[in-house]
């Protein structure tokens, strides 16, 4: 080998004629000695392929060289989509999405589990530890190989084959990986120097390396926090002084590095989503560094699930605080955009239990067959479990995140193999027949899931700047707020349902149920009339919040049930006109055959069955109401 003057050693060994000098799949080392004789054994740090194979070679892992012949590469065959207005994250780990006791792999995850993320409308997968880690049992954590994508699920091709299936799931999925000078005394791990060029070069090729040579359309930076402070966090609470953020405490070098390398991923992705996972609030986190920002997209609302936790170990329902509650899901700066998330992976290792199993425990076992009658457990489980994650989504951030099987409120824990648990598999994977089963109450939390993301979809409230709470009621456990322009009505209360309920919001006109939890579909009690048209009230003096009702220029009221939340969307004018022009229409034309005494019977009959369904799908007219109460019935 040869040093250039750079320190760096190289050699370059020709190929032969027709033949490679390093052929494909062939193990690779470096070898160098020591000044004081010891051979040391490495695997190059750019790998792009490494296996496990404790009993030879040396080593526990072997580099592979990853260069196959073009008939056997895989070609990408779909573009990547654009970012999407919010980031509906579906957070998953390929090795344990299979329903057996058995690491899955990259194609199987791509047929099987791919299409369950579509149909439940995310338009994010977050994929753990896709880089080459040492323990199974880590997620990722303790990378092993940076260039390298995990060999425990497959080849290098394998992935790129799962990515672009992903794209073409309708161009609406993007995919995201996550990934991110001493030592770490927690972790116990080494940390980068960020001020030596090498690895600042090292580092930043990575983040090109998976942009472009698997198509990932952005990172999640795990650990932010220990990046941002020599301290890395540990034993420091951050009360939001800023001399907690900027001071000799903060690591120049590394802040530098993220700066340096939302910038790269951006030049080279425009359309790139980076998430930063920070603890301590950092300001300019979320701002572009062309404004004195750090860069990232969004932050992880990480107090969010900790305050669910605590809530459901520690409080009794009744003691619930609507103020405290909403002060958490709100309590972000302004215009800096966050991810909220209910509950993630760092939940259900095990040692901790999803929201699912706090909620029902072990009833999960005997108690979710809809053959049977429906415990008072499970039937405040399925309802809370719903209302949990749909308020963090609504009025926690900017884009929301899910971790794999939490939808449908998967009951156990994961538990990696490991000597403890005799190396079992058993609760490292997804027991996807759970939802599948149609008389399991499981499917009831899995379409009021997709119910969530459908929504966002249609209304795009995720993405609107305008979040206004009117009402944290202690008393009634209800809050009321706006996103975009929907009404949101959470009813914590165990026992009361409210007839009548007034809710203020900002645009006067007509509302009508968008979502309900309280749905057939959703394991409810139908209680919420959905054929039921609100029409608001003015309050108070135009221009004069304090005169109104809750600071809301309008009102209208509805019926709020025990332990549901209910949305509602106003009814544009263009929208109606559309209704009542297609029923003028459908009358005419039922007129028409009337009249038409040449027509055969079998024809009247059939144009008439496809005029009553037309008129079965529309919307019905206004109802009558007094004092925003429905005094009548639909009049079709």
């Amino acid at each position: 080998m040869v040093k250039d003057q750079y320190g760096v050693w190289s050699i370059k060994i020709p190929d032969s004629v027709g033949t490679p000098a390093i052929p494909h799949g062939s193990r690779v080392k470096f070898r160098f000695k020591h000044g004081d004789g010891v051979w040391v054994d490495r695997i190059p740090a750019w790998i792009k392929y490494a296996t496990v194979d404790p009993t030879s070679f040396a080593a526990p892992y072997d580099g592979v060289y990853w260069d196959p012949p073009a008939s056997e590469r895989y070609e990408f065959k779909y573009p990547q989509p654009p970012k999407p207005m919010a980031p509906r994250i579906y957070e998953a780990h390929v090795g344990m999405s299979c329903s057996e006791p058995r690491v899955n792999s990259y194609r199987e995850f791509a047929d099987d589990v791919l299409p369950r993320i579509r149909a439940n409308n995310y338009n994010t997968v977050q994929l753990m530890a896709v880089m080459e880690h040492s323990y199974y049992a880590s997620f990722g954590y303790h990378v092993t190989n940076f260039f390298a994508a995990s060999s425990r699920s497959g080849t290098p091709d394998d992935l790129k084959y799962l990515i672009d299936k992903a794209h073409s799931l309708a161009h609406k999925n993007r995919i995201s990986m996550a990934g991110s000078r001493g030592y770490h005394a927690l972790w116990d791990s080494r940390l980068f120097n960020y001020a030596n060029w090498e690895v600042l070069r090292f580092l930043l090729s990575n983040l090109r390396w998976w942009l472009e040579e698997y198509k990932f359309d952005g990172f999640r930076f795990d650990g932010v926090t220990s990046m941002l402070y020599h301290h890395h966090g540990i034993n420091t609470a951050f009360t939001g002084n800023y001399n907690e953020y900027f001071s000799e405490s903060t690591d120049v070098d590394a802040v530098v590095y993220m700066m340096l390398a939302n910038s790269l991923v951006h030049n080279i992705l425009p359309d790139a989503t980076i998430i930063a996972e920070d603890v301590s609030g950092m300001p300019g986190l979320c701002l572009p560094v062309s404004e004195g920002g750090i860069g990232f997209d969004y932050r992880l609302a990480m107090a969010i699930p900790d305050q669910w936790i605590d809530y459901l170990k520690n409080k009794k329902d009744e003691e619930w605080s609507m103020k405290e509650i909403s002060w958490n899901l709100t309590n972000r700066r302004y215009t800096e955009k966050c991810v909220s998330y209910a509950e993630s992976h760092d939940q259900a290792i095990v040692g901790d239990k999803t929201i699912a199993f706090l909620l029902m425990d072990e009833e999960m076992y005997s108690g979710m067959s809809s053959l049977t009658e429906v415990s008072p457990t499970v039937q405040r489980g399925i309802a809370l479990h719903k209302m949990i994650h749909f308020l963090t989504m609504a009025l926690g951030g900017e884009g929301y995140l899910n971790f794999m099987g939490n939808e449908f409120g998967h009951p156990e824990w994961i538990d990696f193999p490991r000597e403890g648990n005799g190396w079992s598999y058993e609760k490292c994977r997804r027991q996807w027949n759970l939802v599948d089963t149609d008389h399991l109450r499981y499917k009831f939390m899995n379409e009021f899931d997709r119910a969530m993301n459908m929504l966002d979809d249609k209304f795009s409230f995720l993405a609107s700047s305008k979040q206004i709470v009117s009402s944290t009621n202690e008393e009634d456990k209800v809050i009321v707020f706006e996103r975009g322009d929907l009404v949101f009505v959470f009813n914590f209360h165990p026992e009361n349902t409210y007839e009548g309920y007034k809710v203020g919001c900002d645009l006067p006109g007509k509302y009508r149920v968008a979502l309900d939890s309280d749905a057939s579909e959703f394991g409810g009690h139908g209680r919420v009339g959905h054929d039921v048209d609100h029409f608001t009230c003015p309050e108070g003096m135009p221009g004069v919040p304090e005169t109104n009702f809750n600071n809301r220029p309008n009102s209208f009221k509805v019926l709020s049930p025990a332990r549901t939340c209910v949305v509602y969307h106003r009814v544009e004018e263009k929208e109606e006109e559309h209704n009542e022009s297609s029923l003028t229409n459908a009358n005419k034309t039922l007129a028409d055959v009337a009249d038409n005494s040449s027509q055969s019977v079998s024809s009247k009959a059939t144009l008439v069955a496809d005029v009553v369904a037309d008129r079965e799908n529309l919307e019905a007219l206004p109802t009558i109401e007094g004092d925003g109460e429905s005094v009548g019935t639909p009049q079709h």
